[in-house]
């Protein structure tokens, strides 16, 4: 670390390695920053302490993970090669089959556990559901340095001690309830760990909230728009519940314009998008803020965020579309170094009206390499769908996404369901005007199907709206 690097880490609240926060530390009740250096210094001098960090967290997971001084080694390089970003985009990234195939070669949480198993203190996990399931081990003091971080950007939503926060996801192996639990805690907020999935649940949550009444709720966005559906169809206006703000992960949508109108009209609240993935929980370092709404910021002195080439992994200039690639600042168990998520987003760097020095990502993280559909010579994202359906104001609320291959040529139907408005009765006229605008968004001829509302699945957790029936192997 050089002499101004040493420098500006003195100046940064609470920075060390391992991190090892105050718990009973909270800024000023008028800030607007939970660390006011942290947040609104020079990124380029933030910059110079990440990089002195990165160094750190790789000389500690050289000594500890039999995973990362592998992989490292059959690349060529060590700890020490890294004395510029420019190095750093040397280091291989890590994948999801390579973390799979390190718990099953040692299971059950693989070599890059970098503590002992004594000091685990949850084990979370992917459902398994599509493959292997692949289990998170978060060590106590990380648990302790999650909720901190958690707090820290829930302040930043504009959430306050004293505040009830509503958590209506899955409290399973699913990480993001319990992220958010942990955070309102350390935050000295009133927590209702509400949950979801049980049949009637939504009802439930209705009546719940009525009469709880929270400042904060947190879910999936597509559990949102579930909710106020089924208040609406019990005579509640949600506006009612007087939520402030709602803030969301899990699913593309929090960032996609129709989506968030529909929530916030829906529930009259501030919605903020936030996460990145499981494995990189504090999953909140990507986050908008209550002074900067849209998108989300990427909280660069928590994890360090990368936008890459999917091709080379190598980092894109900003106002370009990439991957995220992510990388721990300050997990000890467990730490993943340049993890490559699959999403598609894109990244800017800009004044942000919070004040905060953070790169931008205009439309959150709004899909998935895998998810994106190769039709026709065409790219189509299906958020892309889905924000041109929710701008129809007799759209159903829900919809369907066939993609079918006959010989060579790909087809792409849309089934659609159709909630006739005052002036918008005829499913004929609906189905011309959703075509006309699907093929303008789009740019190909797409197939629409109406059919009537409540014909499909509501979810109460990630919605999954997207059948490729193509054999593309």
């Amino acid at each position: 670390m050089t002499i101004q690097s040493l420098d500006t880490a003195a100046r940064m609240e609470q920075w060390g390695f391992p991190a090892r926060y105050d718990d009973t530390y909270f800024p000023s009740a008028d800030s607007p920053y939970w660390f006011p250096e942290r947040e609104t210094m020079d990124p380029e001098l933030r910059q110079q302490a990440v990089l002195a960090r990165l160094r750190e967290v790789m000389e500690y997971a050289a000594a500890t993970s039999p995973f990362y001084r592998r992989k490292w080694a059959e690349a060529g390089l060590e700890p020490g090669d890294i004395t510029s970003f420019e190095a750093f985009e040397q280091v291989p990234v890590v994948t999801k089959a390579d973390l799979r195939q390190s718990q099953l070669d040692h299971p059950p949480f693989g070599d890059y556990l970098c503590v002992p198993d004594e000091q685990i203190h949850h084990i979370h996990g992917t459902s398994g559901t599509t493959g292997t399931p692949t289990a998170f081990a978060v060590g106590r003091d990380d648990w302790s340095v999650i909720a901190n971080n958690h707090a820290r950007i829930l302040w930043g939503m504009g959430v306050r001690p004293g505040d009830t926060v509503f958590v209506a996801a899955v409290f399973s192996l699913y990480l993001g309830s319990w992220g958010a639990l942990a955070g309102a805690e350390r935050l000295h907020c009133r927590v209702f760990p509400f949950g979801a999935g049980a049949p009637g649940m939504t009802a439930r949550a209705v009546r719940w909230l009525a009469t709880s009444r929270p400042t904060a709720f947190y879910a999936t966005p597509s559990y949102a728009l579930r909710l106020a559906e089924v208040a609406a169809e019990q005579g509640i206006d949600p506006r009612e519940f007087g939520i402030k703000v709602m803030f969301f992960s899990g699913e593309p949508g929090a960032s996609v314009p129709s989506v968030r109108s529909a929530i916030a009209e829906a529930f009259g609240a501030t919605v903020i998008d936030c996460g990145t993935m499981a494995e990189m929980t504090p999953f909140m370092s990507a986050s908008a803020t209550a002074g900067s709404p849209e998108g989300m910021l990427l909280w660069q002195d928590i994890v360090y965020h990368e936008v890459c080439d999917p091709s080379t992994y190598r980092t894109v200039p900003f106002g370009s579309e990439g991957t995220p690639v992510y990388t721990h600042l300050e997990r000890t168990s467990q730490p993943m170094i340049r993890l490559a998520s699959g999403d598609l987003t894109r990244w800017e760097m800009r004044e942000n009206p919070c004040g905060r020095t953070y790169p931008w990502l205009p439309q959150g993280v709004y899909g998935r390499i895998d998810d994106m559909l190769h039709i026709r010579g065409e790219n189509v994202y299906p958020t892309e769908i889905d924000n041109a359906l929710r701008g129809f104001s007799d759209y159903g609320g829900e919809h369907r996404i066939i993609v079918t291959r006959t010989g060579s040529m790909d087809e792409m139907l849309v089934r659609v369901e159709h909630a006739p408005a005052s002036g918008h009765s005829s499913g004929e006229e609906f189905q011309a005007r959703v075509a006309g605008e699907l093929q303008s968004v789009v740019g190909l001829r797409v197939g629409v199907e109406v059919v009537p509302a409540r014909t499909f699945e509501r979810t109460d957790h990630k919605a999954r709206r997207v059948d490729d029936q193509r054999n593309l192997r």
